[in-house]
């Protein structure tokens, strides 16, 4: 018998709205889901408290939790120029989450330079201290999505972190597609690992693919994160498709099956 794992989907992919979309999520018999925040109805400057209060007991009534927050502005933290304004964004994201009971923050942060010697790793490395930092007093990670790096420069960019909130939001369609191994990066990235997106896609070809269709062999991914012990969300994103809903539900049954 399959193991039962917690299964997750970012709203976003039904293209249904907010509450739909988490209708549909806890319909479909997700355990969960990942949300944006960083505009709309969501945006931490768009919630008072009492909103955030109701939205934490409509999650609650659907038999649902929320596995992470997005808090992707588009704008990584290797730019000193908007870092400042972001950074503060991504506390009010973390501040956030407090109130809406979730630990997880995920974002992309910016294609990481190989050369430590570049200043945008000196830029990317405070920033991230900062929120990591922060994060580790309100009780919430920050979690770096993979993709435009190797997991050991990855591995390399979050050691010189001081702060254990530095962590690894684990998608292996982007390193697969931008020609990683998405196998191997897990153990590399074990100590980090605080979140997965469950995402396929065609290897060295910026082609996401429906899951189970791809190039990221799931079932030997879904090991590897059992050998470390991950007992997270898989979280399903799917951004393209003429048929989200049924993509996605086809990904629900197939990672049920793992």
């Amino acid at each position: 018998m399959a193991k039962k794992r917690k299964i997750g989907v970012m709203i976003e992919s039904f293209r249904l709205g907010v509450k739909d979309g988490i209708r549909k999520a806890a319909e479909l018999g997700a355990d969960g889901f990942q949300i944006y925040v960083t505009r709309g109805e969501m945006a931490p400057e768009n919630m008072d408290k009492g909103a955030r209060a109701a939205f934490r007991h409509f999650v609650a009534d659907q038999g649902l939790v929320i596995s992470a927050l997005c808090a992707d502005y588009g704008k990584g933290f290797l730019n000193p120029e908007t870092n400042a304004e972001y950074v503060e964004k991504t506390k009010r994201c973390m501040d956030l989450a407090v109130d809406l009971g979730t630990g997880i923050i995920t974002t992309h942060i910016g294609h990481v330079p190989g050369d430590q010697n570049d200043p945008k790793w000196k830029i990317g490395i405070a920033a991230l201290t900062e929120l990591a930092q922060y994060g580790d007093r309100v009780g919430v990670c920050f979690a770096t999505e993979t993709g435009p790096e190797s997991a050991d420069l990855l591995k390399v960019f979050l050691q010189q972190i001081d702060a254990k909130g530095a962590r690894v939001n684990y998608d292996p369609a982007n390193l697969c597609m931008y020609g990683f191994d998405p196998l191997g990066g897990v153990a590399v990235l074990k100590d980090y690992i605080a979140h997965t997106h469950a995402k396929d896609g065609k290897k060295g070809v910026l082609k996401e693919m429906p899951l189970g269709e791809g190039d990221v062999n799931l079932p030997a991914w879904v090991a590897e994160l059992d050998a470390i012990g991950y007992d997270g969300f898989l979280t399903i994103e799917r951004e393209v498709g003429d048929n989200p809903v049924a993509d996605i539900t086809k990904a629900i049954s197939y990672l049920r099956t793992l």
